[in-house]
Order: C-alpha cells, then sequence, then structure tokens
C-alpha cells in the first residue's frame, strides 16, 4: 500500500510505503502526489516513511523516479526517509542521483522520532 499526505502548515509531503508495495499502487499515488503539489509552495519537506514497508516490486523503481522528479520540479529541499531496516533499503539513494537534479538534501533516519527531529517537527 502507498499513502500521500500534505501538512500544508509545515510545507510537509508525507509519503508511507506499507507492507507490500505494486507498481500500480505507485502509479495511482503519483497522480496524488501531483495532486498534492499542485497547490504546494516550493520549499517544501517530504518524509519518506518505509518503516512498515515489508517488500516492494523491483518494477517500481521507475515511478519512483518519476515520482523525485516531480518533487523536483516542484521544490523539494529537505528529504528525510525512515528506513529502521537498511536490508528494506530499496536503493533510494542510487536512485536520487539520476531524478534529483536539484540535489535536495537528503537524511536517512532510522526511526520516525529521529526524522521529527530533522523536520523540526
Amino acid at each position: 500500500m502507498f499513502l500521500a499526505t500534505t501538512n500544508k502548515a509545515r510545507r510537509l509531503l508525507h509519503l508511507s510505503y506499507i507492507q507490500h508495495v505494486t507498481v500500480a499502487e505507485l502509479e495511482r499515488g503519483h497522480q496524488d502526489v501531483a495532486a498534492l503539489l499542485a497547490d504546494f509552495p516550493d520549499g517544501f519537506k517530504m518524509l519518506a516513511d518505509l518503516g512498515r514497508l515489508e517488500s516492494m516490486d523491483v518494477a517500481c523503481a521507475d515511478i519512483i523516479g518519476k515520482t523525485m522528479e516531480l518533487m523536483d520540479r516542484h521544490g523539494v529541499e529537505l528529504v528525510v526517509r525512515v528506513i529502521p531496516d537498511s536490508a528494506k533499503d530499496i536503493g533510494l539513494n542510487i536512485i536520487s542521483i539520476f531524478h534529483y537534479p536539484n540535489k535536495p538534501r537528503i537524511v536517512t533516519c532510522e526511526t520516525m522520532v529521529e526524522a521529527a527531529g530533522m523536520l523540526e517537527l
């Protein structure tokens, strides 16, 4: 499952990856992210929570890259990822090199508490 939400007051886009994530879910999610960003200010922060991720289809890399490019075009400044188990890192650092041309700051945290501190929540 994939869920995208925002907190406009904090200029925060929150992406949650839960259990098994498929390409179809991320394609629908890409549309959700585009709609959320349509009236979102530049200079926003993004929180990617992979704490409840169990598995993801290998083919998801393409749509993840497209979503990164979309966020980059909309001015993401800070990307905070919660990845408590490094074995579940799906190669986001490598994908980021190719899909964030404006080079936002990227931080990986083990816990949501650590991420909240990075995001000043």
